[in-house]
């Protein structure tokens, strides 16, 4: 089934689901008014500040993965100050974690849904560098769109299960939307990795470990919170049941009942995994005969309480903390089972039911220190529960062996920002977006200070004389000294006859498909795969009714002359030369560059004797095809016009063969 028809399939499936989804948030918020309010970001609609743009967005989609991702968004923060982050995820609950532990110290908002508008608009008012996403958080159009405008993906702590793994090759034609437009993959483990590439993922991989193991124990957003309760649970035994599921509660609360006579002084704290189910929850409680308490009336646990039902979000860390006892939920069912490592963090004692399988890695270390007690069902259960509360010295050396195992296990934040940044490159930090009254510009900070020392009229450069020559081709280029950095300023005109009378006005595009960004994107991302082009240093956008006009500066390659002028001064390129360059050409096409006009004019080589390709807009990243095939020929047939005019143009039949052979030889 073609990728094209697929697409249009699942957008066209998106926009159906999206009037029953704002339905469905509209029904939700009747219990809380969050899910109504900011309606406007999900469909990508807001205004967003000016210093949001250009930066680095982090997505995590609630309040679990706001929790694992907050060391690598600190550590981001830290290696690259001066560009804002964007922290965006789909829950109210993520997003109050989000605003209680960075402020205003990064952007937030919610990731739009998958529509192919909302995330053309989420994109191009951002305009990010990268997007680095949480676990197997992947949306086809997000990812697609981000492909298309060459803004790297990049999921990190990923983690595929063998049962998620059997459901993606299910829906193989439809994952493929998403699997094919990512770019790096940091996986939790070698498994996760060897996954994905079985599902036909082409990223480049890194096994970097798993972000939970970073996480804080004392998270300062809770301290009021603990505080608060530590004085009263402090005279009583703590059973924390954290994450449970429908099948569970009901197990919990019989065990409970039958430990009451035995431990009279313990508390069941009961924190379902989903806020829908507290108030069914409570009801069970009360069914039971049991006296309880709800952790959103804020009264204070007595002594005659018996649970503690956890209905608020966000605080199941604080609960942990104060556990004698914890209960990992999903597991007494065929849920799979939730994450041991806020509880392993925390040096507690922990039981768990069998279906461990998303967290299969975790358990098995748990399981080899002797860290895990087993239970399968209520028998199990009470007999394990009533063990642990009655041996304290077990507990304590339980927990230090599953603390001692989360401490081995760290630093996979350090890890995944290095290879982040390893993959983004050395330009990230000093990249910078200056809007202007209809329109902007992008720029590097440590060529251009400001934009205020930013211009593309060459005239400005005229007068500071600044000027070092110029390029008369079909269009001039100039080239300017500034700041101890020479480049190059073009403007774009339209070609054809139409340029005659248009010359350099272009039907209106969104920025991110402007020609100026395409080709400093493309620039950038040659650059991050190792090729030889020259650095972008600023492109320029400015809109004006129903058109745009653009410009461009790059780096000049110094003491380079194109193919044509070497050629013409009947200075002969060695055989080996040919093959360099045959060499260089087909490392492009490998990395998927489709160069529209590959003639000599558009190849350099430099005082060392190197080759750099120039000039790519209306270039772009193809899949292998003919196209490859027709560039070389475009090449030739350049090589063969010109030794036609030219008497001493240094190029013959053989050359060619060198450079065939050497372009064979490398994409071998």
């Amino acid at each position: 089934m073609p990728q094209l028809f697929v697409r249009v399939c699942y957008s066209v499936l998106i926009y159906l689901v999206t009037v029953p989804a704002v339905l469905y948030l509209l029904w939700r918020s009747g219990k809380d008014k969050r899910y109504r309010q900011r309606l406007a970001e999900r469909f990508a609609w807001q205004t967003l500040p000016a210093n949001a743009r250009g930066g680095i967005v982090v997505h995590a989609v609630s309040v679990g993965e706001v929790v694992a991702a907050t060391p690598l968004i600190h550590a981001l923060q830290q290696r690259y100050p001066h560009l804002r982050l964007t922290i965006t995820c789909t829950t109210p609950t993520g997003s109050e974690r989000i605003k209680q532990t960075f402020g205003d110290s990064v952007y937030h908002c919610y990731l739009p849904v998958d529509t192919p508008g909302a995330v053309s608009r989420w994109l191009n008012k951002l305009q990010p560098q990268a997007v680095v996403v949480l676990e197997t958080e992947l949306w086809p159009n997000v990812l697609q769109q981000c492909r298309r405008a060459l803004i790297p993906t990049i999921v990190v702590n990923a983690r595929l299960s063998a049962r998620s793994a059997r459901g993606y090759r299910r829906w193989h034609t439809f994952s493929q939307l998403a699997l094919s437009n990512i770019s790096v993959l940091l996986a939790q483990n070698s498994h996760t990795v060897r996954r994905f590439k079985a599902l036909g993922c082409q990223a480049e991989y890194l096994v970097s470990g798993n972000l939970k193991f970073d996480m804080a124990p004392a998270v300062a957003a809770l301290e009021g919170v603990f505080a608060q309760f530590t004085p009263v649970l402090a005279k009583r035994q703590v059973w924390v049941a954290g994450s449970t599921h429908v099948g569970e509660d009901a197990l919990l609360l019989s065990a409970y009942q039958q430990l009451k006579p035995q431990f009279p002084e313990l508390l069941l704290l009961l924190v379902p995994r989903h806020p829908e189910r507290f108030n069914a929850v409570a009801q069970q409680v009360q069914q039971a005969g049991l006296q309880l308490l709800r952790r959103s009336s804020n009264a204070p646990v007595c002594d005659a309480t018996d649970v503690l039902l956890g209905d608020s979000m966000g605080e199941l860390m604080v609960w942990y903390q104060l556990a004698d006892v914890v209960f990992i939920g999903g597991s007494l069912i065929e849920r799979g089972g939730h994450n041991p490592l806020e509880a392993m963090s925390l040096g507690k004692a922990i039981q768990s039911g069998p279906h461990v399988f998303n967290f299969a890695q975790a358990y098995q270390w748990l399981h080899k220190a002797k860290a895990v007690n087993w239970v399968s069902d209520e028998a199990s259960l009470v007999s394990n529960t009533a063990q642990l509360l009655l041996q304290p010295q077990v507990r304590k050396q339980q927990g230090e062996q599953a603390l001692a195992l989360y401490q081995q296990q760290s630093g996979a934040a350090v890890r995944s920002c290095q290879a982040i940044a390893d993959y983004l490159g050395p330009d990230m930090d000093s990249f910078c977006v200056g809007v202007q009254q209809r329109g902007l510009s992008w720029y590097q900070r440590d060529v251009f200070h400001h934009e205020t020392n930013l211009s593309f009229v060459p005239e400005n450069w005229q007068q500071q004389g600044a000027v070092i020559g110029q390029s008369k081709g079909r269009n001039i280029a100039w080239f300017v000294r500034h700041n101890d950095t020479n480049f190059v300023l073009r403007h774009y005109y339209r070609g054809g006859l139409v340029g005659k009378v248009i010359q350099d006005k272009f039907c209106f595009q969104r920025v991110l498909r402007s020609r100026a960004m395409q080709e400093f994107a493309l620039l950038r991302h040659m650059r991050r795969c190792g090729l030889p082009v020259p650095r972008p240093l600023a492109a320029h956008y400015q809109v004006s009714g129903g058109y745009y006009r653009a410009d461009l500066i790059i780096e000049l390659i110094a003491a380079s002359r194109d193919l044509y002028t070497v050629l013409c001064a009947s200075e002969a390129l060695t055989v080996l030369q040919w093959q360099q360059l045959g060499a260089l050409i087909a490392r492009f096409h490998q990395q998927g560059v489709y160069h529209s006009d590959l003639n000599c004019h558009n190849i350099l080589l430099d005082q060392h004797g190197e080759f750099w390709l120039i000039d790519f807009d209306k270039c772009a990243i193809r899949p292998n095809g003919h196209w490859q095939r027709d560039n070389l020929a475009r090449l030739q047939r350049s090589l063969v016009k010109e030794r036609g005019l030219h008497a001493d143009f240094a190029w013959h039949e053989q050359h060619w063969l060198a450079l065939l052979d050497g372009y064979n030889r490398q994409s071998a």
